[in-house]
């Protein structure tokens, strides 16, 4: 997967982040806090997760759908943009 290797730094920096909010929801759990705040911080993992996801989905999609190294014809380029906007929306 070639577009994970020239965005690999950035989503190594995401997998950093989301492992401190999943040690964050450990410590809140240990430290027997509101739950309300654990439910706060779970949603937050998930929509890093979710975040995460929809970076790599985009990735593939313009790398691996699309040729880059090929000019695509305008309504394929529209179509992949379409689909990734709609995985964006669903991962949201």
């Amino acid at each position: 997967m070639a577009h994970t290797i020239h965005e690999k730094k950035k989503m190594l920096h995401r997998i950093r982040r989301i492992r401190g909010q999943v040690e964050a929801v450990e410590k809140a759990l240990v430290q027997e806090r509101d739950c309300t705040f654990i439910l706060q911080t779970v949603a937050a993992c998930r929509g890093a997760i979710n975040g995460l996801m929809a970076q790599i989905i985009e990735g593939h999609i313009r790398e691996h759908v699309l040729d880059p190294h090929a000019s695509n014809p305008p309504e394929r380029v529209q179509a992949a943009q379409e689909l990734v906007d709609v995985v964006k929306a669903y991962l949201k």
